[in-house]
């Protein structure tokens, strides 16, 4: 568990299902889709279904719980692109718009990012996004990251293309960095 103020990242509960299932999977079309890899498809869930995936995310090293004043707010997550070769991506869901853009995320993904390198043996860290989400840009842009990566017009959403972005971060670069966050 790690804590900044009033909002903290932990391994998720069971007491967090039935919220994380509300914002997560009850809506067939929620508000944070449109922002988060919007041209893959979302399928709500009954409780009971997402109940029988419950064990990939109680407990587990690679998908903790965002929570703010106590209140279970969203996802921050990793997965191995290649773990041969020790390449990890990362990523994190903000669910409700009322907790966008007061730098939640920015410091969530903060504190995660520090435990990833603190945790297991890694040179870098990244995540990916599409050039439609501004935001994500700015967040990889405050925590000092670079964008590594513009593939130009592959994702396609509304009748529009968009760049696929990623950035990354080195330990070195992360470990000297005072970790201040940009403005």
């Amino acid at each position: 568990m790690y804590t900044d103020n009033e909002l903290t990242i932990r391994p998720i509960e069971s007491k967090d299902l039935l919220r994380f299932w509300e914002l997560d999977c009850k809506e067939e079309a929620p508000e944070w889709k449109q922002w988060d890899a919007p041209y893959y498809p979302h399928q709500s869930k009954t409780y009971e279904e997402f109940l029988t995936d419950s064990d990939h995310w109680v407990g587990q090293d690679d998908a903790w719980a965002i929570e703010v004043a106590g209140v279970f707010v969203g996802v921050v997550t990793y997965y191995w692109e290649h773990e041969p070769s020790k390449w990890l991506e990362c990523g994190i869901v903000l669910y409700e718009s009322e907790n966008w853009g007061k730098g939640i995320g920015t410091r969530a993904l903060n504190l995660w990012v520090n435990h990833l390198f603190q945790t297991l043996p890694l040179r870098r860290v990244g995540f990916a996004t599409w050039s439609g989400n501004k935001r994500m840009m700015a967040l990889g842009d405050k925590l000092g990251m670079t964008l590594e990566a513009r593939l130009r017009e592959v994702r396609f959403h509304n009748n529009h293309y968009y760049d696929s972005i990623r950035y990354g971060v080195l330990r070195e670069e992360w470990q000297e960095s005072t970790r201040t966050l940009r403005e």
